[in-house]
Formats: C-alpha cells, structure tokens, sequence
C-alpha cells in the first residue's frame, strides 16, 4: 500500500548527522560503527532507498533551527539569523537531492497529482523520487515575518510554531505560556498565504490560543494521546475532539517514550517495555473511537527525529516495516478503506482541499 509520511527529519539527518540518506540503511549503520556523538548511531531506520522499499513516495519533511537563549539547557543556536542561516542550509540539501533525482518537491495541487500517478503506475519504485512537502518545525528561524513570505516562495507549505521550550513565536512541550503577538501575527501571515498549521508541540496554553484564532487547514504531523501516555507533549482528549471538529489529521509517530507510559530515554529497551507497533495502533484507536471513523489519523512517524532503533517500535528494523500497520489494523476490524485513509488517504484529502 502507498504510504505518506507526514513526519521525517531527512535534512537535519543529512547536515548534523552527517548521513548519506541516498545509502541503504545497514550501510549507514556501518559507517557510524563505533561513533558515540549521537546516541543512536549505528541505529538510524531511515534512508531514500528504505523508503522506496517501504512503497513510502510522500513525505512531509522538515527544516528545524531552534534559538536559545543563554541560560537555556536545550540544543539550539545563539540567535534567529543563525538558526535561519541553518534552515537555508537544509534547503540547499533538498535542492541537492531533487538535481540528484532524489527527491521533488510537492507545493500545489498539479505536482501533488502528478506525483501520486508516476507512484501508483505499477512499475519499480528503484528509480522514482521521493515527493516532499517542505515543513518548519519551530518558527524561531523566520527571523521577521518577511522572511516566512520568502520561505514560503521556496515551497515552505506547513509551519508548527513551537518546538521544545519557551519559543519566539510559541513555546512548546514542557513549557507554558499563552501566544504572544509575535506569535498571532504568524498565524495570521501564514492565513494569508494558505499555510497548514502543524498542532504539534504547541503547549496547551498556545494551542487553545491558535485553535481560536486560525481558521485555516490543521495537521498535527506527529502526536499521540495524553490519556494513553501522560506527558505535556501529547493531546488531551479535549484536544483531539477540537482538532476533529476543525477536520485536521493527526499523524501516529513512532517515538517509544510517547507511546508507552514510564519510559526512560536511554534506559528503557523497546522488546522489555512491549513497545510495538500494536501499542501505536492503540493511540491510532483512540483517536479514531473519539472521531467515530478513521477520517483523522495517518502517519508521522519521526523516525529520524534524533533517534533510533533502540526508541523506536521493537518490530520496526528500517522505515520500510510501516507496511506492517496494515496487517495489525485489519486484525483490529478495520477494512482497506480505513487502511487507504490512515496510511495515506486522510494526508491527502487534506492537501487537496487546502491546495484545490
């Protein structure tokens, strides 16, 4: 089955992690044996080629730069025109890999059709590019709103204002604080200019905040269920029902610490914990039993979001074993049809009405 993915970190993988995403996998792993800057090294599940395996010919990949500031313990740099500087630099890598044949990017509703038909015409997929929607994790980059048009007019299609901390525009998982004007005025600029707004790592303050003020497209790329995994990162129930109702899509990530409760990172082991892809699907069943369908959960896994095997599902070696979900959510009752709209169908239907 066609799959899209609404979350992969393939730039920052590329340029901090120093990683040839165009390699299969276990070559990756090979040539990290040994090195220890990075705690999942020589335990990457991503490459180009293991998402062509997978049948995984879209996805929503990310640019991330986050400020700092000098007394905060989170990774990031010292100021907006560096973490922008950062940014550009991922740019160029996507660019690097569509001149490659790589990848293409995928900005309006004719290069979205286009793309789907090259995927779904029945021959190999060893030679087709993977199709990109360029997403910012993180407003802190866009130094001044102008610089969200100029982002924009590279392809830039989804902005989730907040990431981890206190932020520019919005603070993010494990902080508070409602939106400051900074903050609205993004979300009215990126009304302006039809963005789709990712829900993902808002803080609840700035979530309620946004769900009152943006009345355009809503995805949440990768998130899961506060009543299944207690923590300020995920969704209360209360969320999702208000993300439903705007008709947003909510992408299943893969991320073990927020899939099982008492996780520990760095401690904890995948197979002891029982964290499979059943209990991803238990989240997935949540939020399709609050909607009552499966028009508003897919996929995001995050699987390359500064981790590796050793916090990811213990029945996924590659990004290539999604294919698995299918499987396990007909064992639970759900038909093909919920199965084309979770894996791909709901990512999408939004796109097309956001873009049409």
């Amino acid at each position: 089955m066609f799959i899209f993915d609404a979350h992969l970190d393939l730039s920052m993988n590329a340029m901090e992690w120093n990683r040839d995403l165009r390699l299969p996998v276990q070559v990756i792993r090979e040539r990290e044996a040994g090195l220890t800057d990075k705690p999942d090294r020589g335990k990457g599940t991503v490459s180009l080629p293991a998402l062509r395996e997978g049948n995984i010919g879209m996805v929503v990949a990310t640019q991330i730069g986050r400020y700092v500031a000098p007394d905060s313990s989170l990774s990031g740099w010292h100021s907006p025109e560096q973490a922008w500087a950062q940014t550009q630099g991922q740019l160029q890598w996507y660019r690097a890999m569509e001149e490659a044949g790589e990848m293409v990017q995928i900005s309006n509703l004719a290069e979205l059709e286009k793309h789907l038909l090259l995927w779904n015409n029945g021959t190999s997929n060893d030679q087709k590019p993977i199709g990109y929607i360029l997403s910012l994790e993180g407003a802190d980059s866009l130094i001044t709103l102008e610089h969200l048009h100029r982002a924009h007019a590279d392809g830039l299609r989804a902005v989730g204002p907040g990431h981890y901390g206190p932020g520019r525009y919005a603070n993010g998982t494990n902080a508070t604080g409602r939106l400051n004007e900074m903050g609205i005025a993004l979300l009215k600029e990126m009304r302006s200019l039809n963005m789709i707004l990712d829900a993902t790592h808002l803080c609840d303050d700035a979530f309620w905040d946004a769900m009152e003020i943006f009345d355009g497209s809503i995805w949440a790329s990768h998130n899961h269920c506060r009543s299944l995994v207690n923590h300020n990162r995920q969704f209360s129930d209360d969320m999702i029902r208000t993300l439903i109702q705007k008709k947003a899509v909510i992408g299943a990530a893969m991320d073990a610490w927020m899939i099982v409760p008492g996780w520990q990172k760095g401690i904890s082991d995948p197979k002891q914990m029982n964290c499979g892809l059943e209990q991803v699907i238990d989240h997935m069943d949540h939020i399709c039993q609050l909607a009552g369908n499966t028009l508003h959960v897919g996929i995001g896994t995050d699987l390359d979001g500064a981790y590796g095997k050793e916090q990811s599902p213990y029945d996924i070696d590659t990004i290539a074993d999604l294919q698995k979900m299918i499987s396990l959510l007909m064992k639970r009752g759900y038909i093909q049809t919920d199965c084309e709209n979770i894996m791909h169908g709901n990512w999408l239907r939004l796109l097309r009405e956001t873009w049409q």
